[in-house]
């Protein structure tokens, strides 16, 4: 686990963090511009000090002030990977790599970060030769190379046009399955989110405003506000354990009896993926449907409803499944009315489309 629990005097406002973190896989550090992303992985790495509290990465502190522990910059073993690549530009691609790792580095490990990062192509070429994603790659394989028990990454995509995170993306959701280190990924993008985290922690004027994984954030309450009505939308965890005998079908376990079936999965029985469903996919009934083409249909309770202040806009509901699982809908304030819904009500969602994410696609439970 990886604690937080330190304070820093901002500019703008106290910095007060008290969060605990996986030890595994990517955990997003979300919120608004000026909201303390940064300045939280800063004070990890140790270029920035907190005022006071502590840092401890599993058993290992690197700041206790009141142990009066603050482990130098190069010692931490952290990796970091800036918005900018900062590569050396008099320095081939191999050169930069190289000056990244240690210096009885492995040669094995450096060719698998290579080969891990598509660069073999790339090694004697200079930083001025190569495009934006190229350059962010090279950076994100020196962070690598120096052997770090954690990564941080400050928006790395931020400064790339569209063209070049499409290009980048597949290698972060690689890295992410095949580093066996925790990384810290600030981000303003939800997309990244969607594809890359396994945790989230949601920043707002510098505190933890909610953390949890992935799935649980996406769908809680204070999430919502950073979906728009037509993109609100719930991640699940499931598994796929059965594909139809007769057709292009395959059913995901969410949780014990409940579940969705899909098109399009080519995964075997047994491996785990993250599913999305688009609140504007979801319609309600108050009664089963019988002669209807929809697959899934699921029994559900109101559990929360937004109020209707504009008539014109969707009415969104969260409802509960059972086994600790939300689900959120959008209706028309039409059809709100005609059918006087409250909370507590026992309805019937019935889903028109599942969505799969590249997150956990094909990655065995």
């Amino acid at each position: 686990m990886i604690k937080l629990a330190f304070k820093q005097q901002l500019e703008q406002f106290m910095l007060d963090i008290n969060v605990d973190i996986p030890q595994h896989g990517i955990t997003a550090i979300f919120g608004r511009s000026g909201a303390g992303k940064t300045s939280i992985i800063n004070a990890i790495s140790g270029l920035n000090n907190p005022d006071s509290g502590k840092i401890i990465v599993g058993e290992r502190a690197l700041y206790d002030s009141n142990k009066n522990i603050n482990i130098a910059i190069d010692k931490r073993k952290i990796g970091y990977v800036f918005q900018e690549a900062r590569l050396f530009p008099h320095y081939k691609v191999k050169g930069n790599l190289l000056y990244g790792a240690s210096r009885h580095y492995d040669r094995n490990h450096f060719d698998q970060i290579v080969q891990l990062l598509d660069l073999s192509t790339l090694l004697d070429r200079y930083p001025v030769d190569l495009s934006g994603g190229e350059k962010q790659r090279c950076a994100i394989a020196r962070a690598l190379l120096s052997e770090p028990e954690m990564l941080l990454m400050d928006e790395p995509l931020a400064s790339l046009d569209l063209p070049r995170k499409q290009e980048v993306m597949p290698f972060l959701e690689k890295l992410s399955q095949e580093i066996n280190i925790p990384i810290l990924y600030v981000t303003h993008s939800l997309e990244e989110i969607l594809h890359l985290a396994d945790h989230m922690l949601l920043i707002e004027d510098g505190q933890i405003k909610a953390s949890g994984d992935i799935e649980t954030m996406w769908r809680s309450t204070a999430f919502q506000p950073w979906q728009k009505n037509s993109e609100l939308s719930t991640l699940f965890k499931g598994m796929l354990t059965e594909h139809h005998p007769k057709y292009a079908l395959s059913y995901v376990e969410l949780a014990r009896n409940i579940g969705v079936w899909m098109s399009g999965i080519q995964v075997k029985k047994g491996e785990s993926l993250r599913v999305r469903i688009h609140a504007s996919d979801v319609s309600i009934t108050l009664s089963q449907a019988k002669d209807t083409s929809m697959r899934n249909i699921i029994p559900a309770t109101i559990v929360e409803l937004a109020k209707v202040t504009d008539p014109t806009q969707p009415v969104s509901l969260r409802l509960s499944l059972g086994s600790g699982l939300s689900l959120w809908a959008n209706i028309t304030a039409w059809a709100y009315d005609d059918l006087q819904l409250k909370t507590g009500q026992k309805v019937f969602a019935q889903i028109k489309g599942v969505r799969l994410t590249n997150k956990d696609m094909a990655r065995k439970p």
